[in-house]
């Protein structure tokens, strides 16, 4: 009992009390006691740890805490300059404690090596102890507690080489853990459980830091699975469920001890007698027994049963007792059934055993912890692809969850939400999906308008659900709508044309009111009401509308003078609203005159954008009055791809994308690129480059801009100093007729191309490997010259789903890049995530970009890079 007697001031008991303690007790020990006592008595004893803890504790400002600290530290310091120092044990507890405050406590690393050094436990504890906080393998000191370790390796206490073990699985350093890994497995082989279970958490640590030396330890492995102490059994299963994460040889391995029998039996029969067995005092935790080692095995399963059928068939009928039986009153339970539901959804499981996991997610969801219902919703989220039939049963406990309080569960079922949207439900699901848009937070606005959006041109019924549908979002989103909902709307009414003069007549009604909250609705409003104001005046009545709409061409106009002159409005609306007023003027049949004398105000206007189109629009009803009738003719009906929107799309049913039609397809071979000057690059040390990174954790609506003023230029190998050749659009002859700057207006380019209003949307397959298809949509933008927005939209062509997916992308100084949040950060099979980049090309320069695409897959995490350097060349003028 004395070398283990836990009192921080054993060493001043009297000589007759360490009599009775020490079993060993000699004259010479009655000699050192002496010596000790006389040295106590010629030196004051130091401040105990408790006394210096409420000194500190009372301390009321920070500045009488350094103090105390300061004050304690200076007499450690003198304390330490004595080589025979009795108190040198309650000095480093001192300072352990100090250093925790966030002090520096270096000064203390040699001592802890004497500590280590001393023969009695109490002081290798406080050493050890020490050495896990001060030290780590930067320090000089770090290579000399290499043969103390060795030494209390082989000592004959168990204790002593469980300090020694756990002090070198926490600051082992790769050489380090070579000279000393045969020692732990040696231990690993001991008679002592207690040994054993050391020496398998040590080499679980060693494993992390040096993968190589996993082949040293697989042949203890395999006593370490027959264990019957739990303790034991417990490390063993962390030991090997670590090593098959981390080697695709050592799981090929233990698989084939899976066909022999070995193994996975081995842990079913352990699971299975956890399950059956009675009440055991020492295991059970809340009524289950030892729930930690059932989590481990039910995690070591999943990683042996994934992609194996033979392992799979062992292991389902456990896997189903373990989902009936276990008890679901207690937070034990459900960390069980969590665990059970991730293994069953992971392997080759039976169909009935799925549905039973998707069953214990929607009873999770109706728990009242929300965690609980957290994770439930994340887990249906990744597995709604594998069945979906069994998680449409839950659809309605799933939309309740979108008038949940918590933030973070609103999100998940929102996505989850949308996963579900298929061709039987989507009236339902959007009724209750536009109901959550108009409560929503700012934050999910983007995201959720954008989802419906692509949910409804995916799975509508018909085209005037799908218009109604659109005009909702544009009403409920308000200013957080996408500039992608904002095309996807404007090309549905330009190519159906039975319900244009719906269209116009619902979007006049809403432009009547207060736009000010909605720019985006006011936008396409103009737009229509500019291409189809003559429906609106004099088209037939229309017969489903209850109210028919009388007006009068000048209360036309006056609506859109407000428009122009409310300061509210965005110059982008303004600009939709010049032009739309503009082409009113051929589709009105008077009023050309007040039409004039408000574009003509626009001559002067302060904004160079509008002071542009009111020049060149004022023309058109002077100088070229002949021309303006051709040149504003109604658009044709739009005919390019239109650009995906930023929403989770629901592969659901196995029901594939449809495949978009492409005017242009420009197949690009993507050269892989160097790997360490990638990582450079997109890195953000040393190089002076901010990469723009899409985060899954920002919010829906978000964006993050990046100006490379400091950019090297891609480590060099994107010289943009050098000519380069570029071509340049053919321009049709009546585009001489205005004298414009060289910045190009796609407003008044669209009136001098009518037919080609919409530039064409050029494709660029710019990755396609291991099932993963990345493409680039490039599209110049209709209302900033210098803009070129690249719809990116990434396809799993696998059968595996891909989890953790992340789009990084880096671009020359002479660019800026701001990239739009991503729809998702998982990609089902057969399914696609998107995101929109935009980069402004202000030099005119051919534009170069290098990627990163990191995702995880059914067999890890992949990073893939590559560089994008032949980019069509009409996208720089």
């Amino acid at each position: 009992m004395w070398p283990y007697y836990e009192s921080e001031d054993w060493s001043v008991l009297p000589p007759e009390l360490n009599r009775r303690f020490n079993p060993a007790f000699n004259m010479a020990s009655i000699k050192q006691a002496f010596n000790e006592a006389v040295e106590r008595v010629r030196m004051p004893a130091p401040t105990r740890l408790r006394d210096l803890i409420r000194q500190i504790r009372a301390a009321r400002t920070a500045a009488e805490e350094r103090t105390v600290v300061n004050k304690e530290c200076a007499y450690i310091r003198s304390t330490f300059r004595e080589e025979d120092s009795v108190w040198r044990c309650r000095n480093i507890a001192k300072l352990l404690y100090i250093h925790m405050l966030g002090y520096p406590a270096h000064f203390g690393q040699l001592e802890c090596l004497k500590l280590i050094a001393s023969p009695r436990f109490t002081d290798k504890r406080i050493g050890y102890l020490g050495a896990m906080l001060l030290l780590d393998e930067r320090q000089d000191v770090h290579l000399l507690i290499t043969n103390c370790l060795k030494n209390d390796l082989n000592s004959s206490t168990q204790f002593v080489i469980g300090l020694a073990l756990c002090t070198l699985g926490a600051i082992a350093s790769p050489e380090m853990a070579r000279d000393l890994a045969s020692e732990v497995e040696r231990l690993m082989k001991s008679a002592n459980a207690y040994i054993r279970k050391k020496a398998a958490l040590c080499a679980f640590r060693i494993i992390r830091r040096v993968p190589e030396l996993m082949e040293m330890f697989l042949p203890a492995t395999r006593s370490l699975i027959t264990e019957k102490n739990h303790g034991v059994l417990i490390t063993g299963v962390t030991l090997i469920t670590e090593m098959c994460e981390n080697s695709v040889d050592t799981l090929n391995h233990f698989k084939k001890e899976c066909g022999h029998r070995e193994i996975v039996p081995n842990l079913v029969r352990i699971l299975k007698n956890l399950i059956l067995a009675g009440y055991s005092p020492e295991h059970d935790v809340s009524g289950v027994s030892d729930p930690f080692l059932q989590v481990k095995i039910l995690r070591l399963l999943r990683i042996l049963g994934r992609n194996d059928i033979d392992a799979s068939e062992a292991m389902n009928d456990i896997l189903a007792q373990v989902a009936t039986n276990t008890e679901t009153s207690k937070n034990v339970g459900n960390t069980i059934l969590y665990e059970t539901v991730l293994s069953i959804m992971d392997i080759k499981s039976e169909s009935g055993l799925r549905v039973l996991a998707v069953n214990i997610l929607g009873r999770f969801l109706l728990n009242n912890d929300k965690n609980i219902r957290y994770v439930a919703l994340n887990t249906l989220l990744k597995t709604v692809y594998v069945d979906t039939s069994a998680v449409q049963r839950h659809r309605s406990t799933i939309l309740e969850c979108l008038k949940d309080p918590d933030v973070s569960i609103r999100k998940r079922a929102m996505e989850l939400s949308f996963a579900l949207v298929n061709s039987n439900n989507i009236r339902n699901m959007m009724k209750e999906l536009l109901l959550f848009l108009e409560r929503a937070d700012p934050e999910f606005k983007a995201q959720c308008s954008s989802n419906i959006v692509m949910s409804a041109e995916r799975f509508a019924p018909n085209k005037r659900w799908h218009l109604e549908t659109l005009f909702k979002v544009l009403v409920a989103a308000g200013n957080y709508v996408r500039d992608d909902v904002v095309a996807c709307t404007i090309q549905l009414i330009s190519e159906t044309q039975s319900q244009q003069s719906y269209a116009v007549s619902a979007l006049w009604r809403a432009l009547e009111k207060d736009t000010s909250d909605k720019q985006p609705l006011a936008q396409v409003a103009t737009w229509c009401i500019g291409e189809y104001g003559d429906l609106l005046l004099y088209g037939p009545p229309l017969e489903d509308i209850d109210t028919p709409i009388n007006l009068t061409e000048d209360e036309v106009i006056d609506v859109y003078q407000r428009l122009l002159w409310n300061p509210q409005n965005t110059v982008v609306t303004k600009q939709y609203t010049l032009l739309s007023l503009t082409k009113l003027s051929t589709r009105f049949q008077k009023g050309n005159e007040k039409i004039r004398q408000i574009i003509d105000t626009f001559g002067s206007n302060l904004h160079i954008e509008l002071q542009q189109r009111g020049i060149e629009f004022s023309q058109l009803f002077r100088k070229y009055d002949h021309l303006r009738p051709a040149l504003l003719e109604r658009m044709p009906p739009m005919e390019t791809a239109r650009p995906q929107a930023n929403g989770i799309i629901g592969m659901v049913n196995g029901e594939p994308e449809p495949e978009e039609e492409k005017s242009s397809v420009l197949e690009a071979s993507s050269p892989s690129s160097d790997s360490s000057a990638l990582l450079d690059l997109l890195g953000t040390t040393d190089l002076g480059m901010t990469p723009s990174v899409s985060n899954k954790n920002t919010s829906a609506n978000s964006t993050t801009i990046v100006n490379n003023n400091d950019l090297l230029d891609l480590l060099g190998s994107l010289d943009l100093n050098v000519p380069t050749s570029t071509s340049t659009l053919p321009q049709t002859q009546t585009s001489q007729i205005f004298n414009s700057t060289n910045t190009t207006n796609f407003l008044v380019d669209g009136l001098l191309n009518s037919s080609s209003v919409q530039n064409d949307t050029l494709t660029m397959i710019v990755l396609d490997k291991a099932g993963l298809k990345i493409i680039f949509r490039l599209e110049r933008s209709p209302d900033i010259a210098d803009l070129l927005i690249i719809n990116m939209s990434a396809q799993n062509s696998g059968n595996a789903i891909l989890t953790d997916f992340l789009f990084q992308a880096a671009v020359p100084k002479t660019f800026q890049l701001q990239m739009l949040s991503p729809s998702s950060t998982v990609i089902p099979p057969s399914g696609q995530v998107t995101q929109v980049l935009k980069v402004t090309n202000i030099n005119k320069v051919p534009l170069r970009m290098r990627l990163r695409i990191s995702y995880t897959g059914p067999t890890g995490p992949v990073l893939e890079q590559t560089e994008v350097n032949n980019f069509p060349s009409l996208i720089s003028q």
